[in-house]
Order: C-alpha cells, then structure tokens, then sequence
C-alpha cells in the first residue's frame, strides 16, 4: 500500500458521514479523483464515460445512486460535511468535518495527479 493509499484511508476515516435524501444524486455530477483512488473503482468504457458527462453526471452513478459508494473519492465524501460544499437540501452530519482535515483533504487533492473519474 502506497503512502497516497494510507493517507486515503486515513483521511475517509475523519470524514463524517450523514444520510442523503433517498433518491437524490446532486452532488453527483462530473469529479476527479486520484489516481490511488481510481485504481479502487471498476473501470468503465470511454463511451460510459462520455455518456456520462453527456448528462454532467458521474460516470458511477447509476439508477439507484452511486455504484462505488464505499470506494467513493475523498472530494465525493466532502459534499455536504462543509460549508464549503453544502447539501443542496441542507443535510450533513451532526458535526461538520473538522477545519484542519478538510484542509489535509484538499492538500492532498492539490498534491496528486487528478483525472476525470
């Protein structure tokens, strides 16, 4: 396991985690994601994926919501645990995620090789 991969683990351990609205996928258009994080998501054709931007969707988010949910990207888990990235129907965990673990989240973004997921 690289050290990327450990970070990874680490960091979706502090995020919190809340219940969506059942059925609602706003959050789930178009992301990046490392490619650490990639590498934990089933691979999918270019004609899925063009597909899927074809609509601003994610090209995991099938007819019941997100396919890879547990292996879901860092910037995936953030939406709706920040003010930063707010649930569009104002859900989020009883404790928002700690200032200082967002910043490492999104150092950690910064500091990796980003692509479309």
């Amino acid at each position: 396991m690289s050290c990327t991969d450990r970070k990874i683990d680490h960091l979706r351990r502090q995020i919190p985690r809340f219940d969506c609205v059942p059925g609602c996928h706003d959050c789930c258009g178009p992301v990046t994601a490392s490619s650490e994080e990639l590498a934990r998501l089933p691979v999918k054709s270019e004609a899925e994926h063009d597909a899927a931007l074809a609509e601003y969707n994610c090209v995991h988010l099938g007819p019941n919501g997100c396919e890879v949910y547990d292996q879901r990207p860092l910037i995936c888990r953030l939406f709706g645990t920040t003010p930063n990235l707010p649930c569009p129907h104002a859900r989020g965990p009883e404790q928002p995620i700690a200032p200082a673990v967002e910043r490492q989240v999104h150092r950690l973004i910064a500091t990796t090789r980003q692509r479309l997921v």
